[in-house]
């Protein structure tokens, strides 16, 4: 953190007094990139465009911040690498880094989403026109492996920064998605083609570690696995919180990722298909039916309400010890019942989903290839 903050100030003091160019703008950092186009696409002048922002926007440590509308005109100097100028007081308050934080995250697909744009562009400029981009996709990997924390996964944020952010991050596909990515990179296919031979088995090594990861922190409850939590200490693994209205808790969104992923392995080991089967079973079992998460009255706000034939959902999060649903608070309480919540967190966060949807069609798919 430090040796980045060094390069921005040096990099406004050669300013000599002109305006500090305004940070970046805020946007849809995936939404802007895509990655479901035809390979011509990437070799295109709009695809060129985006991967120039991203090449110009990646920080001195080498990752990228979250958020970004990467359609926007590439990075000047003196030009901060994320919005943090705008809200560095607030950040300030909040913890240590001084308002140097997500320059560099693995948050909300960051990072990752860039490094599979730049491998899509590069695959279609096998010249020297692709070099820029083949280099940034090293520094970027050099980043992960920098970022990984003792042991396997990463955290949500690094350089590190304090809190919850340095914990071993499951929320929003961190680990997963990091992991797949990293699959592809040892496999060397495809866009990742031009990989060299000792990235891919830095890749790879990555890959076996995240995984062990993911197998040692599904939870139990009375001697039997459950699903994951959200977060977990970066040295103990025990589980804990983020946000004050996020308690330790077991996390269906997040479980039905490592559950999906899991089920992607081409050849399982027996940890991992009992892994599967509890984490299938747990979700079946905690299903709740004909009720519905909505607001049926505008003074209300968003209830949980009776419904017949509506769901199955789940809840976001469940204790680790009763299995119960449980809600938090912006004052750290933590609920029993969802009407209990504030009304403001109550209809700002996503307290059910239908996670468990896509576990149990990915799980039949899985059992009946077996």
């Amino acid at each position: 953190m430090v040796r980045d903050k060094a390069v921005l100030e040096a990099e406004r003091a050669a300013l000599a007094g002109q305006p500090v160019p305004a940070p970046p703008p805020d946007g849809s950092t995936a939404g802007t990139l895509p990655l479901d186009r035809d390979a011509a696409w990437y070799a295109g002048p709009e695809a060129r465009a985006l991967a120039d922002n991203i090449v110009s926007f990646q920080t001195p440590a080498g990752g990228w911040g979250k958020n970004q509308n990467r359609s926007a005109p590439p990075r000047v100097a003196g030009q901060h690498w994320i919005g943090a100028d705008l809200k560095a007081g607030q950040y300030a308050a909040q913890d240590g880094a001084g308002g140097w934080s997500f320059v560099g995250t693995l948050d909300n697909d960051a990072t990752v989403t860039e490094l599979s744009f730049l491998a899509r562009v590069q695959a279609q400029l096998p010249g020297t026109e692709g070099e820029p981009y083949r280099q940034s996709f090293a520094r970027g990997v050099a980043y992960l492996m920098a970022a990984e924390l003792p042991g396997g996964g990463w955290p949500q944020v690094w350089p590190l920064k304090g809190g919850y952010h340095d914990a071993l991050t499951l929320n929003d596909d961190v680990l997963t998605g990091t992991t797949a990515l990293l699959q592809r990179i040892a496999g060397g296919g495809g866009d990742y083609a031009f990989v060299p031979q000792d990235m891919r088995a830095q890749a790879a090594a990555a890959v076996e570690r995240a995984i062990a990861v993911m197998l040692d922190t599904q939870l139990e409850a009375d001697g039997r696995p459950t699903i994951w939590a959200q977060q977990y200490d970066a040295l103990t693994r025990v589980p804990i919180g983020a946000r004050n209205f996020e308690p330790l808790a077991l996390s269906t969104g997040e479980s039905a990722s490592v559950l999906q992923f899991l089920m992607r392995q081409p050849d399982p080991s027996p940890q991992m298909r009992a892994a599967i089967e509890a984490g299938a079973a747990w979700f079946a079992a905690h299903a709740l039916r004909d009720v519905a998460w909505k607001a049926t009255d505008s003074a209300a706000g968003r209830l949980l309400v009776a419904e017949p034939g509506a769901g199955p959902l789940w809840a976001r999060f469940y204790d680790p010890v009763t299995q119960a649903p449980i809600f938090g608070d912006r004052d750290r309480a933590i609920r029993d019942r969802v009407e209990e919540v504030s009304r403001e967190r109550r209809d700002g966060y996503s307290w059910y989903n239908t996670s468990g949807n896509a576990v149990a069609r990915a799980y039949a798919r899985w059992s009946a290839a077996r």
